[in-house]
C-alpha cells in the first residue's frame, strides 16, 4: 500500500525509535513484534499492513501466534489477532501452515524459525532451572576475581556449615527414634517430634527423605494435570492492541464517568459556585497560615560600608613650600 510506503520512507530516512545502528553497516529492529529482529522493509512490522510474527508471554511461557491484517487497520484496539499454539512442537507447525496459507512465503518461514528457536529457548531454561534446583545454586553473572575469590570463599563455608548441621540434626533423629531421650523429650521442637513419629509409623527404621540430597520426581497425575491446563484455550482466536494497557472498559468508563459530571454541573450550578467560593476562600486562609509558618528568618544584613567621598578635582595632590633664608650681613671691624 502507498501508506506503507510512506511509512518506510519515513522509518528508513529519517527516524524510528526502535532502529538500533551498528557500525558493521546493520541495524536492528527493538520492536516486539519484529519477526527476525532486523530493520528491513520486509520485517517491519510498522510498515507492514499485513504482518505476523510468534510471542511468548512472559510469565507463562506460552507461544501465541499474532497476525495483523488491513482490513482491521481502523480498529487499533483489535488490530492484532491473537491465537493459542499447542505445547507440541509439531502441532503449533501445523497450526501456523494453517493460519498462514495464504500469506507471503517470507512470514510464513520466519514464523516456523522464531516457533524454533522460542521453544529451544524454553527447553534449555527448564533444564537450567532443573539443575540449579538439583545443585541448589544459581548461574550469576561474571565476577571481577576479587569478588569471585570472596563469594567462593563464603559459599565453601556455608555449605560446610550446612553439612555440620545437616549431620547434627540427622543424629539427634536418629537417638530420639532409639528413644534415648525418653518418651517425650522437653527440649524437642514440636515439627521435629511429629517428624520421628511420622517415621516411626512408617516403620522406624526408614530414613528421612526430607534430609537426604536429591529431588524428587513429579506424580504423573500432577503432571497430566499441568498439560490439561496448558493445552486448554489452544486455537481460540483473540484480539488485542499492539499498545498494552489499554481497553475499551477503560475508555467507557472514562466517558461515563465525565458525562456524570457534566449532568452534576448542570443541575447543582449555581450551589456549586458559592461552595468553590467558600472552600476558595478558606484553603486560601489556610494556605496563609501554613506559609507564614513555614517562613525562615532572614539573617540581618551587614552594616552599610561608609562612602568615602571622592573629590571632583581630580588626583590627590602634594605641595611642599622652601623657605630660603638671607644670611646675615658682614660686619666689618
Amino acid at each position: 500500500m502507498a501508506s506503507d510506503e510512506i511509512v518506510w520512507q519515513v522509518i528508513n530516512q529519517q527516524f524510528c525509535s526502535f532502529k538500533l545502528k551498528t557500525t558493521k553497516n546493520q541495524n536492528f529492529c527493538r520492536n516486539e513484534y519484529n519477526v527476525t529482529g532486523l530493520c528491513n522493509r520486509q520485517s517491519c512490522p510498522l510498515a507492514n499492513s499485513r504482518y505476523a510474527t510468534i510471542r511468548a508471554n512472559p510469565e507463562t511461557g506460552t507461544l501465541y501466534l499474532y497476525m495483523k491484517t488491513v482490513e482491521r487497520a481502523h480498529m487499533p484496539n483489535k488490530w492484532w489477532e491473537r491465537i493459542k499454539l499447542s505445547g507440541n512442537y509439531n502441532q503449533a507447525l501445523a497450526q501456523i501452515d494453517d493460519r498462514l496459507a495464504y500469506w507471503p512465503k517470507f512470514l510464513l518461514h520466519k514464523c516456523k524459525q522464531r516457533l524454533t528457536r522460542l521453544t529451544q529457548v524454553a527447553i534449555r531454561m527448564k533444564r537450567l532451572a532443573r539443575e540449579e534446583t538439583r545443585l541448589g545454586e544459581k548461574l550469576v553473572p561474571r565476577l571481577a576475581p576479587k569478588v569471585r575469590r570472596r563469594e567462593e570463599g563464603r559459599e565453601r563455608k556455608a555449605e560446610a556449615a550446612a553439612k555440620v548441621e545437616r549431620a547434627i540434626e540427622r543424629e539427634l533423629i536418629e537417638r530420639l527414634r532409639s528413644g534415648a531421650y525418653g518418651e517425650q523429650p522437653l527440649n524437642v521442637e514440636e515439627s521435629v517430634w511429629k517428624k520421628v513419629l511420622r517415621g516411626l509409623e512408617r516403620g522406624g527404621a526408614e530414613r528421612d527423605e526430607d534430609l537426604d540430597e536429591g529431588i524428587e520426581d513429579e506424580d504423573e497425575e500432577e503432571a497430566l494435570e499441568r498439560e490439561q491446563e496448558f493445552e486448554d484455550g489452544v486455537g481460540e482466536v483473540e484480539y488485542v492492541s499492539d499498545v498494552e494497557g489499554e481497553s475499551d472498559e477503560d475508555l467507557e468508563d472514562w466517558f461515563g464517568s465525565a458525562d456524570e459530571s457534566d449532568d452534576g454541573s448542570e443541575a447543582d450550578g449555581d450551589e456549586d459556585d458559592e461552595s468553590a467560593d467558600e472552600s476558595a476562600a478558606s484553603d486560601a486562609h489556610e494556605l496563609k497560615k501554613a506559609l507564614t509558618g513555614l517562613k525562615r528568618k532572614r539573617p540581618a544584613a551587614p552594616p552599610p560600608k561608609p562612602n568615602k567621598k571622592k573629590s571632583s578635582k581630580g588626583p590627590r595632590r602634594e605641595i611642599e613650600y622652601e623657605i630660603e633664608k638671607e644670611p646675615a650681613p658682614r660686619v666689618l671691624a
